[in-house]
């Protein structure tokens, strides 16, 4: 009962953020001067503007401007696009097979390596191994995103033409992609394995384990991992959020039609309902992961249902 009232808590929780998010999208509009001349092409003519404003009800008080924002919200209706004269979500919905095709590709890969390195690190703790992950996690890190994605395209298309440069199609154009914009995930993955993994080796209960008498590797894999895992969960929620919402870099650099292009794309055109539609789909996506982790945290840790 208590960990129902717990979830149910978070999801109220939740629907308060997607309603600060729907009012800072809608009003971060107006902050930017008059909407209705910034839709508009600059060469169109004050009648035009006019004719526009009236159109898509900007005319109206502000108040009821949001309030049919809203509705129109409950309804699935985040506008049309300017560009396309279609509607926003139609646009978002073709564009997140690809955004989820690649995030979910970089994330599968990135956990699996960063998960055992993590535990290779933290059971070799301060030997030459464990020196040897931690700079690698180190540099990782380090490398900005665009940069490892130009040497790739550099060395494996130019080069070597193993891989297609850009698009996508087969395996073939999302090896490098993938790549790219998991490499910081797998580096930050192996120093959060290592350093819960080693919090969690210390504690009292591991040492009862190891006084039985249990193998080293059975006492990290049952005993020590799924405790370590909490924060590892978390982290995890919140970047395939993050890769899901748009990567945007890595979508730009390697001509990749998902979510994240879209938004940049819409952002050159003045196509504000294409905007606000990806801003609502990503912060609905962090706030779905933020639910799902906690309720993660309750089957982990059945501490948290008290």
């Amino acid at each position: 009962m208590k960990g129902l009232r717990f979830l149910l808590s978070r999801a109220l929780q939740g629907l308060a953020v997607m309603l600060g998010v729907s009012a800072l999208v809608f009003f971060a509009l107006f902050l930017t001067g008059d909407p209705a001349a910034l839709m508009m092409s600059p060469d169109a003519s004050q009648a035009e503007i006019e004719a526009f404003r009236r159109a898509m009800g900007f005319d109206d008080p502000i108040w009821l401007q949001y309030l049919r924002f809203l509705g129109n919200l409950l309804q699935g209706d985040l506008g049309l696009s300017l560009r396309y004269q279609r509607p926003a979500t139609d646009l978002l919905w073709e564009r997140l097979p690809a955004t989820a095709l690649l995030a979910l590709s970089a994330l599968i890969w990135s956990s699996a390596i960063g998960m055992v390195l993590g535990v290779v690190s933290a059971v070799r703790k301060n030997s030459g191994l464990d020196f040897v992950i931690r700079v690698i996690a180190l540099l990782g890190q380090a490398v900005p995103v665009f940069w490892l994605a130009l040497l790739m395209i550099l060395l494996f298309s130019l080069r070597l033409r193993w891989l297609p440069s850009s698009g996508m199609g087969g395996w073939q154009h999302l090896v490098m992609p993938s790549i790219a914009l998991g490499a910081y995930y797998v580096s930050a993955m192996t120093r959060l394995v290592r350093a819960s993994l080693i919090e969690v080796l210390g504690q009292n209960y591991i040492r009862t384990a190891r006084a039985k008498g249990l193998s080293q590797w059975r006492i990290v894999v049952r005993h020590g991992l799924r405790n370590a895992m909490i924060p590892v969960i978390t982290v995890q929620g919140m970047y395939f959020a993050a890769l899901l919402g748009g990567a945007l870099v890595t979508e730009i650099v390697f001509a990749w039609p998902g979510i994240g292009r879209l938004a940049v794309e819409a952002i050159q055109n003045r196509d504000f309902p294409v905007v606000q539609a990806v801003v609502l789909f990503t912060a609905a996506v962090f706030v779905i992961a933020n639910f799902l982790v906690d309720i993660a945290y309750t089957w982990l840790n059945p501490r948290i249902r008290l």
